[in-house]
């Protein structure tokens, strides 16, 4: 099988063409979870595939290390967009892939585009609008009492957290804190990831405030752990801070793998993000 490792802010996944290499269905999560394997397989978060649709230009079909299905990963969504526009998929700037029945729009971003000698270019960075957040608590999902989760008191391993819960397509618990870069997400991670209140496990993102413009995020992924960067984490937090009064509505997130621009227009209630997305490398295994 035919692969290719990408990577958006160090949020690695093995990125196959799903019209040229035909995998059943019932087979794809053990795959996964080989091809994940860092010491074993080729290394990533996960495999997503790339398909082709009835509904949009593209289809991201995504799975996470463990072999579990993902709704959507902003970092993920950016890599396709590469994908298919560097290796001649599609000709457009402005294209559209749909995950788990959502559909997002992207924007490409190209450099060495140069139509008078015939240079393509190839993608730099991709701008995705990322929909509208979710923000109804039994939408996320996520047990409360309240109709939306805004600073809200959870206790995890004895220990009093404020959460604030937001969905991008998947659900995510922003936790805002100190002393984000001495955290011991191992220890702490899975106790969200698998707390009661989370019917559907969780991504927890916890967040240190910079200023008004930027913020510090590590975040610990269900399904694969503590992730370089999560591009819906992102929104999520972006959302968060606005709702909390912590920031501007356009920030930058800073994180283990690089840096995303997050901004939630307020007036289309769409949240927009801009980040890379780079090749690592290509290959074949046999499977």
């Amino acid at each position: 099988m035919k692969f290719t490792k990408m990577q958006g802010c160090g949020n690695d996944y093995v990125y196959v063409d799903g019209a040229t290499e035909q995998i059943p269905a019932e087979k794809k999560p053990e795959i996964v979870q080989r091809l994940s394997d860092r010491h074993f397989g080729i290394g990533g978060d996960g495999v997503i595939f790339i398909n082709p649709s009835a509904e949009a230009d593209f289809e991201m079909e995504m799975y996470n290390a463990d072999g579990t299905r993902a709704q959507m990963c902003g970092n993920g969504i950016r890599c396709v967009a590469k994908y298919v526009y560097d290796k001649g998929l599609t000709d457009k700037e402005e294209i559209s892939i749909v995950s788990a029945g959502s559909v997002k729009y992207l924007s490409l971003t190209l450099e060495g585009r140069n139509p008078a000698v015939g240079a393509r270019g190839s993608v730099k960075k991709v701008r995705v609008n990322m929909g509208s957040p979710v923000l109804h608590a039994s939408e996320i999902p996520v047990l409360s009492d309240n109709e939306t989760v805004v600073d809200e008191l959870i206790y995890v391993d004895d220990e009093e957290y404020r959460m604030t819960c937001v969905s991008m397509g998947n659900p995510h618990a922003v936790i805002f804190m100190n002393g984000v870069a001495d955290k011991n997400l191992e220890e702490i991670g899975p106790s969200f990831e698998n707390h009661v209140r989370f019917p559907e496990r969780i991504n927890t993102e916890f967040v240190e405030i910079l200023d008004r413009e930027n913020v510090f995020m590590r975040v610990w992924e269900r399904g694969t752990g503590e992730t370089l960067a999560c591009g819906t984490g992102c929104c999520a937090t972006a959302v968060a801070c606005v709702l909390n009064g912590l920031t501007e509505n356009k920030i930058t997130v800073k994180l283990l793998g690089g840096e995303l621009q997050i901004e939630w227009n307020r007036e289309e209630n769409i949240v927009y993000m801009t980040g890379p997305a780079e090749i690592v490398f290509e290959g074949e295994i046999e499977l």
